[in-house]
C-alpha cells in the first residue's frame, strides 16, 4: 500500500516539470520570434539617447519614451514610416539652410530626399521700406472753470505725419515670420488738433435789452399796467415756460412764492435775481390769456437764470401743455 503511494507521488512531480519545461520552452520560442530593436534617438538639443523596444514605427517609439515633436522640429525619417536599417531617430529644429539636409540625406540614404526637401522649407529675407502716418494727438482746453453747460470749438485741425521705415523681414511660403526695424526717418512731424471747451452763451436775443419806443400800459386798463403808465419799460427776449404748485415743480404744494404771497395763474412769475419782486413785465405773444399778458414777479426757481421766466398755472397739465417758448416782454423795473 505504501508502496502504491509512494509510485503515485513521483508521477505527480514527474507531470508537474514536464508542465513547467513546456511552459519555458514556449515563452522561449515566443521571445526568439519578437525582434528587439535597439534605437538611437538623436534630439534636437544633440542629446543622444538608445533604447530597446519592439515598435518600430517612429511615431510609436517617440510616443513610448514620451518624446513630443514641437511645432518648430523636424523629425527623420517621418513620424508614420518605419525606422531605417541605421535604427536611428533623428529630431532637429527647423533650419534655415540646406546644409543639414545635406548631413540629413548622408545619415539616412533610405529616406526620400523629396521628404527632407518637404521638411526645410527656405526662408527667404527682404530689405523693405515703407511710408507709415504719424497718427496727431487731440489737445483739449477747458476755459468754463467747471461749468457743466459747456459747447466744444475746434481752434486747429489735427493732420497726420509721414514716416520712413526700413526694416529687414524674413519670410517663408510667403508667411512673414520675422521682422527687425533697421531705421526710421520722420518726413513730416504730425500737427496736434486743438479743441476748447467753452462755456455755453446764449443768443443775442437774450442779452441784448433796449427801449421800448412806445409804452404798452399807457393804453392798458389792466390793473397791473395802471400802476407803470409812467415808467419806460425795457425790451428783451426771454426763454419761457411755466409751472404749477407741486411738488415736481416748486418741492412743495401751498403755491406760497419765495416773496410770501399767494401764487395766482397767469399773474405770477418767476424771475431771476436781477428782476426785483414787484417788477411787472408785459408780453404780447399772451395778451388773449387771463390778464391781459401783465404779469408780476413774485417767485424766484433754482433754474430760473435773468434770461428766463416761469409762469405760475393751476395745473401741472397747463404747465406742459405750455411747454417752452422763446418771447419777447416789456420789462418795468419799480421805481
Amino acid at each position: 500500500m505504501i508502496k502504491n503511494e509512494k509510485a503515485s507521488l513521483s508521477v505527480r512531480k514527474i507531470g508537474v516539470i514536464t508542465i513547467l519545461l513546456m511552459f519555458f520552452l514556449g515563452v522561449g520560442v515566443m521571445a526568439t520570434n519578437i525582434k528587439i530593436n535597439d534605437v538611437k534617438i538623436i534630439l534636437s538639443n544633440n542629446y543622444e539617447m538608445n533604447v530597446l523596444t519592439t515598435k518600430n514605427i517612429v511615431s510609436d517609439i517617440l510616443e513610448e519614451n514620451h518624446i513630443v515633436i514641437l511645432p518648430d522640429e523636424n523629425v527623420v525619417p517621418d513620424e508614420n514610416a518605419e525606422i531605417t536599417e541605421t535604427n536611428t531617430i533623428t529630431i532637429t529644429k527647423i533650419s534655415e539652410n540646406n546644409s543639414d539636409i545635406i548631413k540629413l540625406a548622408e545619415e539616412n540614404s533610405e529616406v526620400p530626399i523629396e521628404q527632407l526637401l518637404g521638411n526645410y522649407t527656405p526662408v527667404i529675407e527682404k530689405v523693405i521700406t515703407e511710408q507709415v502716418a504719424i497718427p496727431y494727438e487731440t489737445i483739449t482746453k477747458d476755459v468754463t472753470d467747471g461749468l457743466e453747460d459747456t459747447t466744444t470749438k475746434v481752434l486747429k485741425q489735427g493732420v497726420d505725419g509721414l514716416k520712413e521705415i526700413t526694416y529687414r523681414a524674413k519670410f517663408r511660403n510667403d508667411i512673414e515670420i520675422e521682422r527687425v526695424i533697421l531705421s526710421e526717418t520722420v518726413i513730416t512731424e504730425p500737427i496736434d488738433k486743438i479743441v476748447q471747451v467753452n462755456k455755453r452763451t446764449t443768443s443775442r436775443a437774450n442779452n441784448t435789452e433796449r427801449k421800448a419806443v412806445a409804452n404798452p400800459a399807457v393804453n392798458a386798463s389792466n390793473v397791473l399796467a395802471k400802476r407803470v403808465e409812467g415808467i419806460t419799460p425795457t425790451v428783451k427776449t426771454f426763454n419761457t415756460s411755466a409751472y404749477d404748485a407741486c411738488i415736481k415743480c416748486c418741492g412743495k404744494t401751498n403755491g406760497i412764492t419765495s416773496s410770501g404771497a399767494k401764487a395766482t395763474a397767469w399773474y405770477t412769475v418767476a424771475a431771476g435775481s436781477a428782476y426785483p419782486v414787484g417788477t411787472i413785465i408785459y408780453i404780447p405773444a399772451l395778451k388773449s390769456q387771463p390778464n391781459g399778458g401783465w404779469f408780476i414777479v413774485q417767485d424766484r426757481g433754482g433754474a430760473i437764470s435773468n434770461n428766463k421766466l416761469d409762469i405760475y398755472m393751476n395745473t401741472h397739465t397747463q404747465a406742459l401743455q405750455f411747454g417752452r417758448k422763446t418771447l419777447e416782454a416789456y420789462v418795468y423795473l419799480p421805481q
